[in-house]
């Protein structure tokens, strides 16, 4: 008899019987992993395009880079490249999610048409966050977070990761629901690469389960990231670059998949696409 894993949906999004891919648009000069590439508005609503043509259910339009080490762009500057792109994939008919730490720029994509909020602070980098987002009465991501790019290496000090991301992720849920979001509109995000170092985030992947007992859908975001390239580094050598990482990086989706998660965000969309129907297709023969 096939069985199928209750991954939970955030209210107001679609269902899928399996893990979701959320394929990412940077719409940026710097991003770590394919800075400059997308930074024209019509490339990116064309690579938006193309990734839901490889098997994006969703796609995630970001303007600022949170890159280790990343300095900030101006509030302007991002409005000027993440809403065009945002109205340009909403009018194509693609679920758009907008990747922002600015409150009137998420309100600002929500009106060109995003319908999840993916905040990389969890709301902690605008306090005006929370209740736009509660006012927009869309999904918003709850990422574990501790502190901006700059700052973030320094930052990743931990006596048990799993022990200490659950709960700061859950005084972070608490602390968004008492600022007006709905709990069923909530999805959580480990932070992979925020404030972590390579063995924080193997552990992680490792205790997914556990960061499932939150009681949310799980966004998990390992795509290109710096742990997959110490996995991968042979001794004596140099760590691959970001863009020879994407088969490590279907490698954790089909680990994700397995495990339970919502959604998978990722660079390059047609492996991970494989990985997750694969998981889905084993999950249903067991």
């Amino acid at each position: 008899m096939s069985t199928t894993i209750d991954r939970g949906t955030a209210q107001g999004l679609p269902e899928w019987d399996r893990c979701a891919v959320m394929g990412v648009v940077n719409v940026t000069p710097d991003s770590f992993s394919d800075g400059g590439r997308w930074f024209d508005t019509t490339a990116a609503v064309k690579h938006g395009l193309h990734l839901v043509a490889e098997g994006a259910d969703l796609v995630d339009v970001g303007g600022e880079s949170t890159r280790p080490g990343a300095t900030r762009v101006d509030e302007e500057e991002e409005l000027r490249r993440v809403i065009p792109v945002v109205r340009g994939l909403a009018a194509e008919g693609v679920t758009v999610s907008v990747d922002t730490m600015r409150a009137t720029v998420a309100a600002r994509a929500v009106e060109a048409g995003a319908v999840l909020v993916n905040d990389v602070s969890g709301g902690l980098a605008d306090p005006a966050m929370v209740p736009a987002v509660a006012a927009a009465e869309v999904p918003f991501v709850v990422m574990h977070w501790r502190g901006f790019s700059h700052d973030m290496n320094r930052l990743a000090v931990y006596d048990d990761v799993v022990r200490e991301v659950l709960a700061e992720l859950r005084t972070r849920m608490e602390a968004v629901v008492d600022g007006g979001i709905a709990p069923e509109r909530i999805v959580v995000d480990p932070g992979l690469g925020f404030a972590k170092l390579a063995p924080h985030d193997l552990a992680l992947v490792a205790h997914l389960p556990e960061l499932r007992a939150l009681g949310r859908p799980l966004l998990v975001a390992a795509s290109r990231k710096r742990f997959l390239g110490h996995v991968l580094t042979r001794e004596g050598s140099t760590p691959p670059p970001a863009r020879e990482r994407d088969a490590a990086t279907a490698a954790v989706s089909a680990i994700a998949a397995h495990t339970g998660a919502w959604a998978v965000r990722v660079h390059e969309v047609r492996a991970t696409a494989d990985a997750v129907r694969v998981a889905r297709a084993v999950e249903g023969a067991a």
